[in-house]
């Protein structure tokens, strides 16, 4: 039998593409990622991003790239970009997924980068839904029901969707995670989530701001007695949230506003 070198090709939408290198990456479904703003080439948050890919890629691939090589792809992309860019950095197996090889060698790293974002001005109106997201506590790719979920909540006139969990809680949104207010004090819901990289920035500055902070279950029938809500994630600290599954939260600005003056005090690190 001669050997044959089998050529992968990749069609899209009819034409064929001539970059071999673009198919794994576009079927690398089993990866995490991080999500950031650079602003003048500056980054909030970044020991928080490298924690982030560090302990996702030793839980998913049993070790983890050194920070060094995340920092020097990170810096090869900003070379080549705008010094305000939304960047993504995205970690994954060359061996694809539906394989028991992709517990073994070393992780690939893309990084991608856009325009800049700054979220939607709001307020919001949120659809309670229950749902759980899979490995809540990883960033990870291929999350079709979060955006299935997004489109459910616009058809019936919200704005997007937040998610309660088997116990009754809430606990994220769909690419969002939430806290509330009672007038006192910043609620951050006690249910299994991502634990945001925006979310960790802003408990550490109200810890040096002094703001008093709690780590509670929120279900739906306490929202009435909330004062306000916010989601963020890496476009925003805050955006206030008007509406919950038709419980209105009247004092969100003044917490969107102190979540907004909190990440303000967060120093930026050159990258």
């Amino acid at each position: 039998m001669n050997e044959h070198t089998f050529t992968p090709q990749t069609v899209l939408n009819g034409q064929l593409i001539q970059e071999p290198q673009m198919s794994p990456l576009a079927f690398a479904g089993f990866a995490h990622f991080t999500a950031m703003q650079v602003r003048d080439g500056r980054v909030k948050g970044m020991n928080l991003h490298l924690d982030r890919l560090r302990n996702a890629s030793v839980a998913l691939f049993g070790q983890a790239r050194p920070d060094a090589d995340i920092l020097a792809s990170v810096r090869a992309a900003m070379a080549a970009s705008d010094k305000d860019a939304f960047l993504t950095v995205t970690v994954y197996s060359a061996h694809g997924e539906f394989t028991s090889a992709s517990m073994h060698g070393q992780p690939e790293i893309i990084v991608r980068t856009g325009a800049p974002a700054n979220g939607p001005t709001g307020p919001l109106t949120l659809l309670a839904t229950e749902y759980s997201r899979p490995l809540p506590d990883i960033k990870h790719v291929g999350e079709i029901s979060k955006t299935y979920y997004l489109h459910r909540a616009v058809e019936q006139g919200y704005d997007d969707a937040v998610f309660i969990d088997n116990t009754g809680c809430l606990s994220e949104g769909t690419i969002w995670n939430l806290a509330f207010w009672d007038g006192e004090a910043v609620i951050w819901p006690q249910a299994p989530k991502l634990q945001g990289t925006m979310m960790s920035v802003l408990q550490r500055q109200l810890r040096l701001l002094n703001i008093e902070q709690r780590t509670e279950p929120v279900t739906l029938s306490r929202v009435p007695s909330l004062r306000g809500a916010v989601v963020m994630n890496s476009w925003t600290p805050g955006v206030a949230v008007a509406e919950i599954s038709g419980h209105s939260l009247s004092e969100s600005e003044s917490l969107r506003t102190l979540l907004h003056q909190a990440y303000q005090a967060e120093p930026a690190q050159v990258i």
